[in-house]
C-alpha cells in the first residue's frame, strides 16, 4: 500500500475557529471517504484536535468499492498519523434499514434511513469508548442533505447520552473549496457514485443515457 503525499500547507492555513463546546474531549469523526474527510480534518488539526476516525460505511456496494475506499481512508490516517476504526461491514443491517426503499430518489427517506443506521452505530461506538463528541464527514458533502445528516447525529445521541453529536456546517468558511482543492492535490482514488446499489444503479442509468460506459466499481472508472 503506497503513502499519500500531503501537501506542505496542509493544516498550516489560517482559518475561522471551529465551534466546539467548552468541554470538548476526545472527537471519534465517521468518515464516509477519505476525500469528504480531507479539509474537516485539516480543520481539526489547525484548531489542536486530533479526532480519531471511524469507518463505518455497510451501504457502500459492491464489497471491491467499499475494500477500495477504506484502504484510501487507511492511507490517509497514516499520512496523518491518526487512529482509525475499521468496523463492521454489515450489509445486512444495511439492506434490512432501507427495506422497501429501493426507489426512493437521492435525499430522500432511503438516505435519512442510512445516516440513522450509521449514527448509531457511531454513537454507540463513541459512548462505548469514552469519546465526547461524535461528529461526520456526510456533512461536507454537498451531495447530501445537511438537515438528514444533523438530524441522524441528534438523535443517534440521544440514544446514548454518554456522548454527544458534534453538529457543524463543514460547507462554510472555505471548507468546500479547500476539500476539492485538496482532493486534487493529494490525488485521492476517483469515486464515481454514492455508493450504495441504488445509487450505482441510477448513475449507470443517466450514463446510459448519456452514452457514457456504465461504471467499473472498485477502479475508479
Amino acid at each position: 500500500m503506497t503513502t499519500l503525499t500531503l501537501p506542505a500547507d496542509y493544516a498550516q492555513i489560517p482559518g475561522k475557529k471551529l465551534q466546539l463546546p467548552d468541554d470538548i474531549g476526545p472527537v471519534l469523526m465517521h468518515c464516509c471517504c477519505a476525500p469528504c474527510s480531507s479539509a474537516m480534518i485539516e480543520a481539526c488539526l489547525r484548531d489542536g484536535i486530533r479526532p480519531t476516525l471511524f469507518y463505518y460505511n455497510p451501504n457502500i456496494h459492491p464489497r471491491a468499492e467499499y475494500e477500495v475506499r477504506k484502504n484510501e481512508l487507511s492511507r490517509f490516517a497514516e499520512a496523518l498519523g491518526l487512529a482509525w476504526v475499521d468496523a463492521d461491514y454489515d450489509r445486512e443491517a444495511w439492506f434490512e434499514a432501507t427495506r422497501g426503499l429501493a426507489h426512493e430518489p437521492e435525499r430522500g427517506a432511503r438516505c435519512m434511513r442510512c445516516f440513522s443506521l450509521r449514527m448509531d452505530v457511531t454513537a454507540r461506538y463513541a459512548a462505548q469508548h469514552d469519546f465526547s463528541l461524535f461528529t461526520t464527514t456526510l456533512a461536507s458533502s454537498r451531495w447530501k442533505d445537511l438537515n438528514q445528516v444533523t438530524l441522524a447525529g441528534q438523535q443517534a445521541a440521544e440514544r446514548y447520552p454518554a456522548t454527544r453529536y458534534w453538529a457543524q456546517d463543514w460547507r462554510k468558511n472555505g471548507l468546500s473549496v479547500r476539500k476539492d482543492a485538496l482532493i486534487k492535490t493529494i490525488g485521492f482514488y476517483q469515486q464515481q457514485y454514492c455508493g450504495c446499489v441504488y445509487s450505482l444503479r441510477d448513475t449507470n442509468k443517466w450514463r446510459q443515457e448519456h452514452g457514457r460506459p456504465p461504471i467499473e466499481p472498485g477502479t475508479g472508472k
